[in-house]
C-alpha cells in the first residue's frame, strides 16, 4: 500500500490535468498527498464498475478529483436512478446513501464512513411523523430529502431545497406538514398560500450564520453579492441578494457572473464552484459540516478495496419510502 500511494512520475502524469483544474484551491504542496489516492481511486472505479457520487459540500480533491457526478441532494438522487454501475459510492452523508439504496435496491451502495450523519436527519424519527399525522389527520406530509428512510416511509412526497415550493403546491391542499427544517419551512411558507405546519429541526451549519455577519460583508466589500441557502435563519435570508439551493447558487453565479460573491452555506462549496468560475472573486465564509468532512480520499479508497461500508435499508421501509422519493423526482 505504501508503494502504491507514492507520488511517482506516473501518478503525477495521470493526475496532471486534474490538478490544473484545482490548482487555485488546492496548494501545490498538498497535491502530492492527494494525487496517489486520486489516481488509484480512478483506476479501481473502472475495475469495480463503480460510480462515485459526491455532494457539493465535499472537498475539492473529491469533488473535482474522483467524483463521476457532483451535485445537490436532488441531483444525486436523480443520478442514482440513471447509472448502470454495479456499485454506487455515495460521498455525502448517510441519508443520501439511504436514498440511493431506496432507488437502487439491487445495487451495492457504499458510504466511505458510516458515521457521516446529519443534524437535520437526526432531529426526527418515523415515530415522530406518525404522532404528527395523528395530530393532523388527513394533512399530507412533505419531508425534506434530508431525512432517514423511516421518515420517508411515513411521507407522502419528499422535496429538496430547490423544489420545495413546487412540491408543496403540487399536492393541491390548503395545509401540509413540512419536515424537518424549520427555516426552510418558513421560507417555503413565505412563497406559497399553503399553510405550512413546521417541525423544529435545523442544520447545524446554516443556523450558525447571522444577519450581522452578512452586514459586515457588505461594509467590507460594498459591491459583493450575497447568496444564501434557505436552511439559514430568516434574518440571514432577508439580508441576501439571492436565496437558493446549492445547485441554484451555482446557476446564479453562472448567469449573473458577479464580480464578488459570498456563498452563505458550507465552506467547501465556494472552493468547488470557484474552480468553474475563475473570473469571480469568492469571499469564503467557513462553517464546516463535520459530517461531510468525515468523507476522505483514504476512506473512499478503502470502500473500493473492501466494498465497505454497505448501506442497507429494510425492504418494507424501502418499499414505503420509494413512493415519496419517486414522486419528488417526477415533480422535478
Amino acid at each position: 500500500m505504501t508503494e502504491a500511494l507514492a507520488y511517482t512520475p506516473e501518478v503525477a502524469a495521470a493526475t496532471r490535468d486534474i490538478y490544473e483544474r484545482v490548482r487555485d484551491v488546492i496548494p501545490e504542496i498538498e497535491w502530492p498527498v492527494h494525487a496517489p489516492y486520486v489516481a488509484l481511486i480512478n483506476e479501481l472505479k473502472v475495475e469495480r464498475n463503480a460510480i462515485l457520487l459526491a455532494h457539493n459540500y465535499q472537498t475539492p480533491e473529491i469533488y473535482h478529483g474522483v467524483a463521476d457526478y457532483s451535485g445537490d441532494s436532488l441531483g444525486l438522487a436523480a443520478k442514482a436512478t440513471e447509472t448502470d454501475a454495479d456499485v454506487i459510492i455515495l460521498c455525502g452523508v448517510h441519508f443520501m446513501a439511504e436514498t440511493a439504496k431506496i432507488l437502487n435496491p439491487d445495487k451495492k451502495v457504499l458510504i466511505p464512513d458510516p458515521l457521516a450523519g446529519c443534524s437535520l436527519a437526526s432531529s426526527i424519527t418515523g415515530a415522530d411523523v406518525r404522532l404528527l399525522k395523528e395530530r393532523y389527520p388527513g394533512v399530507p406530509v412533505v419531508s425534506y430529502v434530508n431525512t432517514s428512510a423511516d421518515v420517508k416511509a411515513e411521507t407522502d412526497v419528499c422535496c429538496t431545497s430547490g423544489n420545495a415550493v413546487q412540491v408543496v403546491e403540487s399536492l393541491g391542499t390548503d395545509r401540509v406538514i413540512f419536515l424537518p427544517d424549520k427555516y426552510l419551512g418558513r421560507y417555503v411558507a413565505q412563497q406559497t398560500d399553503v399553510e405550512v405546519i413546521l417541525w423544529e429541526g435545523t442544520c447545524e451549519v446554516h443556523e450558525r450564520f447571522t444577519a450581522a455577519e452578512l452586514r459586515d460583508y457588505r461594509k467590507a466589500t460594498p459591491d459583493i453579492k450575497i447568496i444564501a441557502h434557505p436552511e439559514c435563519p430568516p434574518d440571514v435570508l432577508e439580508e441576501a441578494d439571492f436565496v437558493g439551493s446549492t445547485s441554484g447558487m451555482i446557476s446564479y453565479v453562472d448567469k449573473q457572473r458577479p464580480q464578488r460573491v459570498v456563498m452563505i452555506t458550507e465552506c467547501s462549496m465556494s472552493d468547488n464552484v470557484a474552480v468553474e468560475f475563475p473570473d469571480v472573486d469568492f469571499i469564503r465564509p467557513c462553517n464546516l459540516c463535520p459530517h461531510m468532512k468525515r468523507i476522505t480520499l483514504p476512506k473512499i479508497l478503502h470502500s473500493l478495496q473492501t466494498l465497505e461500508y454497505e448501506v442497507l435499508v429494510d425492504p418494507v421501509i424501502a418499499n414505503r419510502a420509494y413512493g415519496a422519493v419517486k414522486r419528488m423526482l417526477e415533480i422535478s
